[in-house]
């Protein structure tokens, strides 16, 4: 597992710790937590965010429920 430095603000931290203290787990556990957690929701809105600038820019198209059934024979 590799190493990361963090300054926290003084709120933070102390809430951190409190949690930690309360419930015998350490700090470096929620951070670990709270990054994993997090991390996908940000990697899913950049990647939003990039489709929508391909779209805007004409690089990408959207499609319409009946072309995607259509195109993929899943018609009844």
């Amino acid at each position: 597992m590799s190493s990361v430095s963090l300054r926290l603000p003084e709120n933070l931290s102390r809430r951190l710790a409190r949690l930690a203290k309360r419930t015998g787990r350490s700090k470096t556990f929620y951070m670990v937590e709270a990054l994993q957690e997090h991390l996908d929701d940000l990697e899913d809105l950049y990647l939003a965010e990039q489709r929508l600038i391909a779209l805007h820019e004409g690089r990408s198209r959207t499609y319409t429920l009946e072309e995607v059934t259509r195109d993929l024979d899943l018609e009844d």
